[in-house]
């Protein structure tokens, strides 16, 4: 059976990712790390088969991709769009956000981040029947 996350094969490349992280990267993980946001987990630089993604909740079976100016134009489009195919066939859903986005706007991007994460959970049945 063929290994679909974090793969062996590109392990090396996960960790050079990892530590040397852009700016917007750095400044995002900084909200989502040690469970911070709503008290999800969530890992940096994740591997989905041959893809690697700038993060991503396993519980919530979500990832988030932060694109910078190597995501724009027609080839890039077309590569996204397979990329992103791909991994949404393991019914993970994905957000993305540009550089600029993180840099100018972070209080509005986790905002974002927060309502995707709450709409992936189910309501607490014991609140629900106190009237909470």
């Amino acid at each position: 059976m063929t290994k679909i996350f974090n793969r062996e094969n590109n392990k090396e490349k996960r960790q050079n990712l990892r530590h040397n992280m852009p700016q917007p990267e750095v400044n995002l993980w900084k909200h989502l790390r040690g469970k911070q946001l709503l008290g999800f987990k969530f890992r940096r630089q994740f591997g989905v088969g041959p893809y690697i993604v700038d993060f991503y909740s396993p519980p919530a079976k979500l990832a988030i991709e932060i694109d910078g100016d190597t995501h724009f134009g027609p080839e890039a489009e077309q590569r996204d769009k397979r990329r992103q195919e791909f991994i949404e066939s393991f019914e993970i859903e994905i957000l993305r956000f540009t550089n600029s986005e993180v840099m100018k706007n972070i209080e509005g991007v986790i905002l974002c981040i927060q309502n995707k994460l709450l709409s992936k959970t189910s309501p607490n049945p014991s609140l629900a029947r106190r009237g909470e």
